[in-house]
């Protein structure tokens, strides 16, 4: 199995300005996640931006840096078009790994490409975890998702599904015993053929209503794969908060 990850790291952060070049214990947050993606199987690691201080600080601790168009409507355009100026094939596969993930562990890199590579049928794989509080379940931010036997996703939804009609979720105090609830989490790999048609699709009725980029996908037929990853994927860093800990931890 080969694939190649791309990172892309996007200067402009309303919470947390400057967000990939932002220190944590002696070295920037992407080039921490750099070498997370260099310790999976991937045959190439490449850093995608549209802003020179990251393209210089990312040369200068050896990184392959892709410069992009600063227009772009969704990451998933960036990819496409990093894709497009790497020369990749139709069916090469890509892992698209955020770059405010510097805990990301590598097993996941390449589990989430070992499984489109082992589901032809499957033109996007991505990775979900267990949702284990109430909380969780009716927070809008997470992304929630149900995926039939195959381990194909039927849906991504911000809202709490599958809802559990026998339970009134939203006055118990505990999730039900005899639903699992999965949150899905953002690392994706591609097949480069399905990247190259969703630039030419317009924005989808559900996408568009849910605000979620892989909704464009299921719209239009495209297969995903979905399963729990095999390790705990900590969050990314958004906040002041987050980056702290964070460098507690490497501390």
């Amino acid at each position: 199995m080969q694939f190649t990850v791309i990172i892309p790291a996007r200067f402009g952060s309303t919470r947390l300005p400057g967000k990939p070049l932002r220190d944590i214990a002696g070295k920037s947050m992407i080039q921490r996640v750099w070498e997370q993606a260099g310790k999976s199987a991937a045959q190439r690691v490449v850093i995608a931006t549209d802003d020179l201080r990251i393209e210089e600080a990312a040369r200068d601790f050896g990184a392959e840096v892709c410069m992009t168009r600063a227009d772009h409507p969704s990451g998933t355009d960036r990819l496409q078009e990093v894709a497009a100026l790497l020369g990749l094939a139709d069916n090469e596969l890509v892992v698209n790994v955020q770059g405010d993930e510097p805990l990301i562990p590598p097993a996941v890199i390449n589990q989430v490409a070992g499984n489109l590579a082992a589901n032809p049928k499957a033109g996007v794989a991505t990775l979900c975890e267990p949702i284990e509080t109430l909380e969780a379940l009716h927070n809008p931010n997470v992304v929630k998702l149900v995926t039939n036997q195959q381990d194909i996703a039927l849906y991504f939804s911000r809202a709490p599904i599958p809802w559990p009609r026998d339970h009134s979720v939203s006055d118990d105090t505990e999730l039900p015993n005899d639903q699992a609830f999965s949150r899905h989490i953002g690392i994706y790999a591609y097949r480069v053929r399905e990247l190259n048609d969703f630039v030419t699709w317009p924005v989808a009725p559900i996408e568009n209503t849910e605000k979620l980029e892989q909704l464009r996908f299921m719209w239009h037929g495209v297969a995903i794969h979905g399963v729990r990853a095999i390790e705990a994927v900590p969050g990314g860093i958004d906040t002041e908060a987050d980056l702290k800990a964070v460098i507690e931890l490497f501390e």
